[in-house]
C-alpha cells in the first residue's frame, strides 16, 4: 500500500474526496478540514493500492492540486487492515508489476543531478579500481563497482527516453560524461601521483593481470552482461526492491574500464586506453538499451494487464459485476 497526504484547497476538496471515494484501491479515506497552513487549505489522507497508486495521481495532477495544493506519497512499512488487504484484491493487476512513473521520474531526476556528492563517489569508486587494476585484485574491483553511483544517470536517460522527458535526457547525459571525463582526469592526476610515491609502476599495467585483463578487452559478452544487468536494475527500480541494485553494480565494468583508461593513458599505454574506452562504451549503451526495452515492455504489459479489470480511477467500477462501495 501507498499512504498519501495531500494539501487540496478548501473549494477543490469535495471534489479530491468524490475522486478518491471512487477509485477502486483505496482505503483509510481521512480529511481534516482546515489543518494545512502553507499552503493553506484541507488535509486529506488515504492509502492506495500501489497498482492503483500511478494513475490516482496522475489524476489528482490533473484537478491542479500540486500547483495548488501539495500531493506526497509514502511507503508504509506495514499495514493491517482488512479494509486495505480488500482494496489491493480489487485493484486492478498486481502491486509488483506496477510502476509508479512520477516517483520513477522524481528519483531518477535525483540521482542525476551533477553535484560535488555524485563526483566524489565516482571519482572514489574510480581510483578505488585503479588500485584494483593495477593490484589485479578482484576485491577492490568489485568494492569500487559497488560504490559507482552511475546507475542512476543511466536509469535516468532510460526514464526520460520512454516518458519523453528532453530536460531529464539532457541532465542525465551531462552527469554520465561530465562525471566520468572528471572522475577519469582526477583518477589519471591520482596515478602520477602514486607513481612518484613509488606505488604504481608501467610493469604493473603491462602485465598480464589475469583477473583484470578482460577490463580493456570488451567483447560481445560484455555488452550481454550490461544488458542483463540493466534489465535487473530498472526491474528493480521499478519495483522498489533496491536491494537487487548491488547486483547489478558489481556485474558492469563501467568504473573499472574508467579507472583502467585513466592509469593506461597516463602510462601513454593508448591501446588499453582505448580497449577500456570501448569496454565503457559497451556497457553504458547496454545498460541504456536494457533499461528502455525494459520500461517500454512494463509500460504495453500493464496496460493489457489493466484491460482485464475496471480502470483504478473510474467512478463506480465494479469488480467481477459488484459495485465497489466503501
Amino acid at each position: 500500500m501507498l499512504h498519501l497526504r495531500l494539501i487540496v484547497p478548501a473549494a477543490s476538496t469535495d471534489e479530491v474526496v468524490a475522486l478518491l471515494d471512487s477509485t477502486v484501491g483505496t482505503a483509510h479515506l481521512v480529511v481534516l478540514p482546515d489543518a494545512a497552513r502553507s499552503p493553506a487549505g484541507d488535509v486529506v489522507l488515504c492509502d492506495v493500492a500501489r497498482e492503483a497508486g500511478d494513475e490516482l495521481i496522475g489524476a489528482l495532477r490533473g484537478l491542479g492540486i500540486d500547483r495548488s495544493g501539495a500531493i506526497s506519497v509514502e511507503h508504509p512499512d506495514l499495514t493491517l487492515s482488512s479494509r486495505a488487504d480488500r482494496a489491493e484484491r480489487e485493484a486492478p493487476g498486481d502491486g509488483a508489476d506496477a510502476v509508479l512513473w512520477e516517483e520513477l521520474k522524481e528519483t531518477t531526476h535525483e540521482d542525476s543531478t551533477f553535484s560535488i556528492t555524485y563526483v566524489s563517489f565516482l571519482s572514489l569508486a574510480t581510483m578505488l579500481a585503479a588500485c584494483g587494476v593495477m593490484l589485479d585484485n578482484a576485491v577492490l574491483i568489485v568494492g569500487a563497482m559497488a560504490l559507482g553511483p552511475e546507475f542512476g544517470p543511466l536509469a535516468g536517460v532510460s526514464t526520460a527516453l520512454v516518458q519523453r522527458a528532453p530536460r531529464l535526457v539532457a541532465r542525465s547525459l551531462w552527469a554520465l560524461i561530465a562525471g566520468f571525463a572528471l572522475a577519469m582526469i582526477i583518477t589519471a592526476g591520482f596515478a602520477w601521483l602514486m607513481d612518484a610515491l613509488g606505488l604504481f609502476r608501467e610493469s604493473m599495467i603491462e602485465a598480464e593481470r589475469p583477473i583484470t585483463g578482460f577490463i580493456w578487452q570488451p567483447d560481445w559478452m560484455s555488452f550481454v552482461v550490461a544488458f542483463l544487468a540493466g534489465t535487473a536494475g530498472t526491474l528493480s527500480l521499478t519495483s522498489a526492491k533496491s536491494g537487487a541494485l548491488i547486483g547489478v553494480a558489481i556485474s558492469v565494468t563501467t568504473v573499472p574500464a574508467a579507472a583502467n583508461a585513466a592509469v593506461a593513458f597516463s602510462y601513454r599505454d593508448y591501446q588499453q586506453t582505448v580497449g577500456s574506452g570501448q569496454q565503457l562504451l559497451a556497457n553504458l549503451g547496454g545498460i541504456v538499451l536494457a533499461g528502455t526495452l525494459t520500461l517500454l515492455l512494463q509500460k504495453a504489459l500493464w496496460r493489457v494487464r489493466r484491460t482485464q479489470k475496471p480502470p483504478a480511477s473510474t467512478p463506480g467500477a465494479s469488480v467481477d459485476g459488484t459495485s465497489v462501495r466503501r
